[in-house]
Formats: structure tokens, C-alpha cells, sequence
């Protein structure tokens, strides 16, 4: 029986190093820390200082468009010496090399360093006020670049615990589809409109997807997108009782951004929801774009419920989802 146990781990060890050899990679272990968490290694006296007050303004500002105040990341510091090896298996890791030898002042991007998937990124200058210009110049590419990396880690999970019947029900409508995980379930579906949502006992994580004849001059406008969503709403979503429907809050003005993803472009909405005559809301984003035939506005939505808890992981987590989208293989268009 030893000799068996033997052969199995020789067996075991070959393939492994076979493996290894093969990818040209060493196998890593996985990342560690909480979603929505960055590791920022940098020295006392900078983050002390002027140059640890722009990384908190720009890691640790107020995410947008919530109910409440939340930072847009939780931020964790630890000076160089404190950085050993427990930590550096961490989701998200921003190093400040600040050395008067550093030759060439910028910002290295880089992933799967010590686990995976790992976003590290490393900020060289050879003082804290150049740092503090160089962070000036890349600051919304490095918080973006941990942004997608957040987004990464929830589309690869959902790529292996996919729910493959919310795809297809969405792509036989508009001719694309966006990757649901286990846990969501289709709530409601007509021929302009698919409910699909997450829902727990405290909390609820929707998404919305529905189109519309594009008929106006300027489709992307705040106001032509919010109406056009007020009337799908109300149409769609009732609330508990009669007389009530989800809307769009107008406590405060929804925020339109038009981005870029895979070639595709889109226009980003976020604002907050309610419920008319009732007292529930909550958090959307939304991307709208035209369809493959550009004759039809295509909206994706993404919205929370979470009356007892914080909401910014939560509708990081349901917002991902709309970035998994992709058309339908015929001369596809990717997003």
C-alpha cells in the first residue's frame, strides 16, 4: 500500500511540474482580503503628509451616486517594513517607491505578482512631491485599473457558476447576452422587458434590461433616459401595495458619462431609485447604447436594495454583470 501511496505522489509531482512547465508559469495562490479592499504600502511620514492626503483623496473619496456616504475603497496602510509575506498575497496592492535613485518617475501596472488575480500597482519618484505629480497625472487610470480588476474577479466567478438560461433569455431579446451567477432568477419578461434579480431576505441585487425605438435626435441626454426609464418602470415594477412603483429618485440629479469598453461605446447613468407612495430605494447604474442595427436604444441596468447594510459592495458586485455583456457571436460587436 506505501509503494501505491508513493507512485501517486511521484505521479502527482510530475504532473504538476508537467503543468507548470507547460503554462510557463508557477502555480499561484490565491488572492486574500476583502472586495473593495487596497493594500497601500508607503512610508510614515508621506502618508502622514501632503502625498497620503491626495492617495485617501483619490482611493477614499465618497462613492458616487449612493444614499449615504461610503468611501470608494477601503484602504489599508502599511509601511515598507510591514509589508511581508502574508500581505502581499493581497486582491489589490498600490506600492509607493519613493528613492532619490529612481531614474524614470511613473506608474507599473502589473498583475498575478505573489497570487491571483492580483492587480498590483507600483508608483515610482524619487521624492513625495514628485510622487504627488505623478499621482496628479495617472490617478484616475490607477484607481480605474483596480476598478476592472474588481470587476474581473466577479466575471470570472460568474463564468463558473453560470446561470446559461438568464443569458439566452436575455439574448433572444436584444441579441446579446450578459452572464448571470447561481442565485439570480428570472422575475419578469416581455417582449421589451426582462426583470432578472438576486433576492435574499435583507438585500436585493436587480438588473434590469429593456429597449426602445431610437427615435430622437440626441437618445443620450439625462432627461430622454430617465424618462424613457420612468415609463419602463412604471409599466413593470409595482411596489407592496396599490399605487406604488419604482421611479427615479429626484433627490438627487442622476450623473451621465459616456465610456468606452471593449469598443464599444455606451453612456453610464447613476442616480438613486424609490418607490412612489412608498418609502424603499436604493442605488442604479446603467449602460445605454444602440443596438447591432443602430434602429433601437438597449438599456442594462443595474440596482440594490439594502436597507440595513452599506451598498457600494453590493452594486459593485450586480454592476459588474452589465461588463460581462457581449453580443451574439454573428459579426459581433464586443463590449
Amino acid at each position: 500500500m506505501k509503494t501505491v501511496f508513493k507512485f501517486a505522489a511521484m505521479v502527482a509531482m510530475v504532473v504538476a511540474m508537467v503543468a507548470c512547465k507547460s503554462s510557463g508559469k508557477a502555480l499561484l495562490p490565491n488572492v486574500s482580503g476583502k472586495a473593495g479592499e487596497v493594500i497601500v504600502v508607503i512610508d510614515r511620514d508621506s502618508w502622514e503628509g501632503n502625498l497620503g492626503n491626495e492617495v485617501r483623496g483619490l482611493l477614499a473619496r465618497d462613492c458616487e451616486f449612493l444614499p449615504q456616504r461610503e468611501p470608494l475603497y477601503s484602504i489599508v496602510n502599511l509601511a515598507p517594513g510591514s509589508f511581508t509575506d502574508m500581505f502581499k498575497y493581497h486582491r489589490n496592492i498600490v506600492i509607493f517607491n519613493i528613492d532619490t535613485t529612481v531614474q524614470k518617475p511613473g506608474v507599473v501596472y502589473r498583475t498575478d505578482v505573489w497570487a491571483h488575480p492580483q492587480c498590483v500597482i507600483q508608483l515610482n519618484a524619487t521624492c513625495a512631491d514628485s510622487a504627488i505629480v505623478v499621482l496628479e497625472k495617472n490617478g484616475e487610470n490607477l484607481a480605474g485599473a483596480i476598478e476592472q480588476a474588481e470587476r474581473n474577479r466577479v466575471i470570472a466567478n460568474t463564468l463558473l457558476y453560470e446561470e446559461t438560461l438568464l443569458g439566452d433569455v436575455v439574448s433572444e431579446m436584444i441579441g446579446g447576452r450578459v452572464h448571470f451567477p447561481m442565485g439570480y432568477n428570472l422575475k419578469k419578461k416581455t417582449d421589451d422587458f426582462i426583470w432578472i434579480a438576486d433576492e435574499k431576505q435583507y438585500t436585493t441585487q436587480g438588473v434590469f434590461i429593456y429597449k426602445y425605438p431610437a427615435t430622437e435626435a440626441e437618445p443620450f441626454t439625462e432627461e430622454h433616459i430617465i424618462a424613457h426609464r420612468d415609463a419602463f418602470l412604471k409599466n413593470y415594477v409595482p411596489g407592496m401595495f396599490d399605487n406604488t412603483y419604482m421611479i427615479t429618485s429626484q433627490y438627487i440629479t442622476p450623473g451621465v458619462k459616456f465610456l468606452k469598453y471593449h469598443d464599444m461605446d455606451f453612456a453610464e447613468t447613476r442616480g438613486l431609485w424609490e418607490v412612489y407612495n412608498d418609502f424603499m430605494g436604493g442605488p442604479f447604474v446603467s449602460h445605454s447604447f444602440y443596438s447591432k442595427d443602430g434602429k433601437e436604444i438597449i438599456v442594462l441596468e443595474a440596482w440594490v436594495y439594502a436597507a440595513k447594510y452599506d451598498k457600494r459592495q453590493y452594486l459593485r458586485q450586480v454592476e459588474s454583470l452589465l461588463y460581462s455583456f457581449e453580443w451574439d457571436k454573428d459579426d459581433a460587436v464586443e463590449k
